[in-house]
């Protein structure tokens, strides 16, 4: 006899007219809320004012919502969304992609850097950690959702996702967000570390290696997200992918450089 878990949840939390609060947006909201708790306190170790995380929270929150936005509508829906421009801005309707987010997060923080002329990689050394415990929120909010699972497998913790009447798949989800709360605990180690040792940049290169190189390797299980991704030997999102990990493997390398140099 099969043995799976029945996953039957309701993504909304509750409804009011037209109004409905769902898992998504409050683990999506509770996301950037621990990750103000986290820089928090890795500015004041620095003796950074709390003020000008307050700035980077704005820059970094808005090119996250932007970035993962309009990385699904061109990356996986282009033809879609450039036929129905007014439709990319209904991110209630889902749809976002953390590829694109990577991108928003980059060029925000760039806006911010030349705001304040703080430095590029000390900022990235810090905001890819808590970009790690986003990524297990994130998931968590994709389970509830009952989207993004993996192939039918036979294992005894496959789920059986009711909504889509599906065959017992993977939980890709899980997979993911556990393996992201592992990188948070990794990175944050890793600055505690080498904050004084190396130079920056050196998290951020392990950031991009690591998550990238479990990404890759999770989209193995999970089924496509547009028909397209069908016929390829790897997907869109192993594709995106393998861009940051070469430019993370970089860092890595010339940040050690530099240590051993100095």
């Amino acid at each position: 006899m099969l043995a799976y878990i029945t996953w039957n949840v309701n993504p909304e939390i509750f409804r009011i007219g037209s109004f409905s609060l769902r898992w998504y947006g409050v683990l999506f909201a509770f996301a950037f809320i621990f990750a103000y708790y986290v820089l928090a306190r890795l500015f004041k170790k620095e003796q950074i004012p709390i003020t000008l995380l307050d700035k980077l929270t704005l820059y970094v929150g808005l090119g996250t919502i932007i970035g993962a936005r309009l990385g699904h509508c061109l990356f996986y829906e282009p033809g879609f969304y450039l036929s129905h421009p007014f439709d990319i801005i209904k991110i209630w309707e889902g749809g976002l992609a953390s590829h694109g987010a990577g991108v928003g997060i980059l060029l925000a923080i760039y806006l911010f850097c030349r705001k304040t002329q703080k430095s590029y990689l000390w900022i990235l050394d810090k905001i890819v950690i808590v970009v790690a415990s986003a990524g297990f929120f994130i998931r968590f909010g994709n389970l509830m959702n009952s989207e993004i699972y993996g192939y039918a497998t036979d294992l005894p913790w496959a789920f059986k996702f009711v909504i889509d009447n599906s065959l017992p798949s993977h939980p890709t989800q899980i997979y993911e967000a556990l393996s992201y709360l592992i990188l948070f605990f990794v990175l944050y180690g890793l600055y505690n570390k080498t904050k004084e040792k190396y130079e920056s940049g050196i998290v951020f290169g392990a950031f991009l290696v690591l998550l990238f190189g479990i990404r890759f390797l999770l989209e193995f299980l999970k089924q496509p997200q547009v028909d397209a991704e069908k016929t390829w030997f790897l997907n869109l999102g192993q594709l995106l992918s393998i861009p940051f990990i070469c430019i993370g493997v970089y860092f890595l390398i010339t940040r050690k450089k530099k240590q051993i140099a100095g």
